[in-house]
């Protein structure tokens, strides 16, 4: 008996080192969420999830050059339609996973924010991604043109990164005031929600994801791809405050 739980244990551990190796490069937003679905993954499957986090526009970009990616989530769809034109995923991989809201922040204190009208008056520095090509710069771009206040903060707009740049500048104090999206501002325990965007009042976000057409482990992708469709992850992703689109 006492050999064949030893043989049992051999060959789940050689299972777990013989296990696949997934690179997953996904949106800076997705960090703690992703971390934490990969975790209970690991566990279940004995395959290794390697992410590579950071701002959309930087990761297609890497793609487009080579880089080794199995799959690709996106905070938004023009970095994916990027890749689709170059044939670089596999399309019938690709759909809409997540949603989410932009929202400004402020640090803990008296700073009161209640529109994004009282920026032009009450603020003189406020955190933005890359709004030339970081997903969550472009929303807050379009919004704010929307409303007929970009040409009035442009200048006091600090561009950063990616969206956790714009969060850690605002929980910093070196501005005064950030745009980030919800779940950004659910996980820091240093800035406060001073104004949330309505879903029917801000542009339409979405975070596509696709396997990649060349990838090196396509079985190993596809076996995570469908993970981050069932319930145990959709529990997951609503804890964070994003919104499931499956």
């Amino acid at each position: 008996m006492r050999i064949s739980v030893l043989i049992v244990t051999a060959v789940l551990a050689l299972c777990k080192v013989n296990g696949a190796e997934v690179n997953v490069y996904a949106a800076a937003s997705l960090t703690d969420v992703m971390k934490e679905i990969a975790s209970a993954y690991e566990k279940e499957s004995g395959d290794k999830i390697l992410f590579n986090f950071g701002a959309s526009s930087l990761l297609a970009r890497q793609i487009i050059e080579g880089a080794p990616a199995d799959m690709f989530l996106s905070a938004d769809e023009a970095k994916m339609d990027e890749l689709e034109q170059a044939g670089l995923i596999a399309t019938d991989t690709r759909r809409d996973l997540l949603s989410n809201l932009l929202v400004i922040v402020v640090p803990y204190s008296k700073l009161v924010i209640a529109s994004p009208e009282a920026l032009v008056t009450k603020s003189q520095k406020i955190a933005v991604a890359d709004p030339r090509a970081v997903p969550a710069g472009i929303y807050t771009k379009e919004y704010l043109t929307r409303l007929g206040l970009w040409r009035k903060l442009e200048s006091k707009i600090v561009p950063t990164e990616n969206v956790r740049a714009a969060l850690a500048a605002v929980e910093s104090g070196n501005v005064d005031a950030g745009f980030v999206y919800k779940t950004d501002a659910n996980i820091s325990s240093k800035v406060r929600i001073a104004f949330t965007v309505a879903v029917e009042e801000g542009p339409p976000i979405r975070y596509p994801v696709a396997l990649i057409k060349e990838a090196k482990e396509k079985s190993g992708a596809a076996k995570f791809l469908a993970y981050l469709q069932s319930a145990s992850a959709r529990k997951t992703f609503e804890r964070y405050g994003f919104i499931v689109k499956f």
